[in-house]
């Protein structure tokens, strides 16, 4: 029994390994590279950013060759990771149970994500290691109500060098990535075939027979596993004549920047707390792609920029097309949910003494789902009625609704469910 995995991020490495704990013939196809993380001092850039000779978001793929960033409207910028470990290599190492939207439908997770949470090993990041200001702003959140808590994150805090960097890969190795799993998956006989792209499924009598790279070759295997992401399961799925929903969600992103003299912001890890609103999260975050290339934020050095995020749970309504060009715009009610939690964050930023001028940074979005979500229906067979009895899904577009929340662990704990189930019917 042969299984053709596509993607190895949290979801494809997680799948492949339990089936190949399972004895199935495993073969990884990963349409992106080896991934080797930024190893350089980002303070040496500072002088050509200023001038803006690092150039705009366009030019992101230059600065982290993973990165792929396109935009699916005029406001929002979408950020995939196409390398081996996908998305699990620009994270943050947060690890959260965000399943509302699973919990909604009957499906419930808990032993997945008890299972997984050993396996990565949680901790949180020591207040001591906190910047002064981000424990001011932790602070100002817990006088207000808010209820802000240390993110729970998969890092090894003992090897942690707190650069501020996990978004450009983990220098130290402390934070785990989805090459872990893959590792081991290998070691029991599994392939992985990087710079792979998939075309599209092969379907032989409404069954998939295999698939076909980009380059043309044919890759024959008992069933697909697909688990490229929201957008590239979409895609692959279309081309092979399979409608995927037009519900793509993607997690919307938004920092609000602010100033403070010597505050080093980047000297921490990123997101070390969060507080959950109605919908969205509040954390400390200096985000690093609006500092090097949104021309907004070119007035404020390295050192003295101060940020906060909103992370919004949004609206699902984006399209990804053949080629996968997505559309993907940013409704009227979720622009005002923007504007009214970012003049939240504004205000916890003040209160800590935070100073402006306040600019908001790239509206982005990298948590893409939702192109294949499960109804209630599917929960007991983790299989989209959607879909050829012999294609899975294993990632986060099997997640009918945005979170707002980080996704990493979810996504490793649909593919760990969804493998179960493919195990238990073979």
């Amino acid at each position: 029994m042969r299984a053709i995995v596509v993607g190895s991020g949290a979801g494809g490495a997680t799948a492949a390994l339990e089936l190949a704990r399972g004895g199935v013939e495993v073969v990884v196809l990963e349409a992106g590279g080896r991934f080797m993380p930024f190893t350089r001092r980002i303070g040496l850039a500072e002088p050509v950013r200023r001038m803006g000779l690092l150039g705009g978001e366009d030019k992101v793929s230059r600065f982290i060759p993973a990165y792929r960033t396109s935009r699916s409207s005029e406001k929002l910028l979408l950020v995939r990771s196409i390398a081996v470990g996908g998305c699990t290599l620009v994270t943050c190492g947060n690890m959260v149970r965000a399943d509302d939207s699973l919990r909604e439908i009957g499906l419930d997770l808990k032993r997945e994500y008890e299972e997984l949470e050993g396996c990565v090993g949680i901790a949180t990041a020591p207040m001591d290691r906190w910047r002064p200001l981000t424990r001011e702003m932790f602070a100002v959140a817990q006088r207000r109500g808010l209820g802000p808590r240390a993110t729970p994150k998969a890092v090894d805090m003992e090897r942690c060098a707190s650069c501020g960097l996990c978004e450009l890969g983990c220098a130290t190795g402390a934070k785990w990535d989805s090459r872990r799993f893959l590792g081991e998956a290998m070691r029991m006989g599994s392939t992985l075939r990087s710079g792979t792209g998939v075309s599209r499924v092969i379907l032989e009598g409404g069954r998939a027979a295999g698939v076909q790279l980009q380059g043309g070759e044919i890759i024959k295997g008992d069933m697909v596993v697909l688990a490229a992401g929201g957008i590239g399961t979409a895609q692959i799925l279309r081309v092979s004549g399979i409608e995927p929903s037009d519900t793509l969600w993607a997690d919307l992103v938004l920092t609000v920047g602010g100033v403070t003299k010597n505050a080093r912001q980047l000297e921490e890890p990123p997101m070390v707390w969060y507080s959950q609103r109605d919908g969205y999260i509040i954390s400390p975050y200096l985000d690093v792609l609006s500092h090097m290339f949104h021309r907004p934020w070119r007035g404020v050095g390295l050192n003295d920029r101060v940020g906060a995020m909103v992370k919004l749970a949004e609206e699902a309504n984006g399209r990804v097309l053949t080629d996968g060009t997505v559309h993907k715009p940013v409704s009227e009610r979720d622009q005002q949910r923007l504007a009214a939690a970012s003049d939240e964050v504004r205000s916890i930023m003040e209160g800590a003494g935070v100073q402006g001028p306040f600019v908001n940074g790239l509206l982005h979005g990298g948590h893409l789902g939702g192109t294949v979500p499960l109804g209630k229906e599917d929960v007991g067979s983790m299989h989209p009625s959607s879909l050829p009895e012999n294609i899975w899904v294993a990632d986060l577009s099997l997640m009918p609704r945005s979170p707002g929340l980080p996704t990493v662990l979810t996504a490793a704990a649909l593919a760990l469910r969804a493998s179960r189930c493919i195990l238990k019917g073979l």
